[in-house]
């Protein structure tokens, strides 16, 4: 009755912000059981519906060796997904760690539909053929961080296209339509915000709310699934699922969400100016990869070191609080420890090499190359004419805006970047390139 009687609290407030929501409950920093300690000390824990019954719950499954059974799911809107996904994908790693079993929903069913959540216009409408193909592609992923096999704690990987595809509307409509009201389902952000922009939101998304809170059901049923685990954007969708369950069926389901990840600049993980952070080696190769971590932002070191690796939280603290060039260290160490699990350590040799040669790393390489020495905090457009890549501001801001200038081979996207410390490699140098052609030197001065 308690359960019922917070989810009742929880629904009330509809998408609620974690500090609305967690007056009831306990304090996250209290919980015992090794999966939520895992979410709450590495940065992975938003708000849970009830957290001190599921942490009550994971300690008994620790306990008899029972395995607790979680998803996440993934729709299949492209052949891979991209690092912005790869938060979930780690959740996953640590629940099955924990001795845990995984569930991978992948959305062969409700990618014909398309979530409306975070989204100004529809998504577009893929084939059958498309979405089979892009589930084969963002599955190999999967593969990678994950143990799938027929033990306990093995990860299974479900398609909700199984249940989805063969429903009878009518019938859904009467068992489980009754169950929504339109009141309730305009409440929520991925609704309302749509509205309010007056951009169109169809019939066919307005449904994508009922379909996701349905799966859950079907999970519960099929694969004793007991918790959903999602981005802090999904909420509502999960309570939908979790109030769904318990009405139909008298489940006790739980809901947990993790934070989105923004770089410290505000922007979304997951994409940079030259596009996509693509997961598959098909769309963006390993040395790309490793280049994307390598150059995060001073401030995100600590932060991404805790979510994208394993390496133990004390270890991370002292990378975390290096200053000025030995900063660089840690950024190799997180570029080096995200790729590995990704790629593979065989990698990272290959990849060291290829960032040697085109850094111009001390060597013969960057004989000939314009060079200038700049203190930290020096604007990068006086750079570019410093250099003679452009011969005023104005020209080396349209070179910017244009996507033609790049720092350490990466895109610069703002055009009053200043030059910091972490920009430098442990020779005081780093590159600044004009076009594909043109490139000089800046030593630390």
């Amino acid at each position: 009755a308690s359960h019922a009687a917070r989810l009742a609290r929880l629904a009330a407030t509809t998408e609620a912000a974690p500090e609305e929501t967690a007056a009831a409950a306990m304090d996250p920093s209290e919980v015992k059981s090794d999966f939520l300690r895992r979410m709450v000390d590495r940065g992975f824990f938003n708000q849970c519906t009830d957290l001190a019954g599921l942490d009550a719950k994971l300690l008994e499954a620790e306990k008899t060796g029972e395995p607790l059974k979680a998803y996440l799911g993934f729709d299949a809107t492209a052949s891979s997904l991209h690092v912005g996904s790869l938060l979930q994908i780690m959740i996953l790693r640590h629940l099955q760690k924990a001795g845990h079993q995984p569930v991978v929903l992948v959305g062969g069913g409700t990618t014909k539909v398309g979530d409306p959540s975070g989204k100004d216009e529809s998504r577009k409408m893929l084939s059958e053929q498309d979405i089979a193909d892009n589930i084969e592609g963002i599955s190999r992923v999967f593969r990678k961080f994950l143990a799938f096999g027929e033990g306990p704690s093995d990860a299974k990987l479900v398609n909700n296209d199984d249940w989805l595809s063969g429903i009878n509307y009518l019938q859904f409509l009467r068992d489980f339509g009754r169950h929504f009201t339109i009141n309730r389902m305009l409440g929520f952000d991925s609704v309302k915000l749509r509205l309010e922009r007056e951009q169109p939101l169809t019939f066919l998304e307005f449904n994508y709310q009922i379909l996701q809170a349905y799966d859950f059901v079907e999970l519960h049923g099929r694969h004793g699934v007991d918790l959903q685990i999602g981005g802090s954007d999904q909420w509502g969708n999960i309570i939908n699922g979790i109030e769904l369950g318990r009405k139909v069926s008298k489940a006790e389901l739980f809901g947990l969400t993790a934070p989105l990840i923004t770089k410290s600049d505000g922007t979304k993980m997951g994409k940079t100016a030259s596009g996509a952070v693509w997961l598959n080696e098909d769309l963006l190769t390993p040395y790309d990869y490793w280049q994307f971590w390598r150059n995060c932002d001073d401030a995100d070191v600590g932060k991404f070191l805790k979510i994208f690796t394993e390496l133990p939280l004390d270890e991370i603290e002292r990378l975390a609080s290096l200053k000025g060039k030995e900063i660089n260290s840690a950024k190799e160490i997180l570029a080096d420890e995200a790729t590995t699990l990704l790629h593979g350590a065989d990698k990272i040799e290959e990849i060291k090499a290829t960032a040697k040669a085109l850094f111009a790393g001390g060597g013969a390489a960057d004989e000939g190359l314009p060079t200038v020495a700049a203190a930290e905090g020096t604007p990068v457009v006086d750079l570019y004419i410093e250099l003679g890549f452009a011969k005023s501001k104005g020209e080396a801001k349209r070179l910017i805006k244009g996507g033609g200038a790049r720092i350490n081979d990466v895109k610069i996207e703002d055009e009053q970047l200043k030059i910091s410390a972490g920009d430098f490699n442990d020779e005081g140098k780093l590159k600044l390139s004009s076009g594909k052609k043109k490139h000089g030197i800046v030593t630390l001065a």
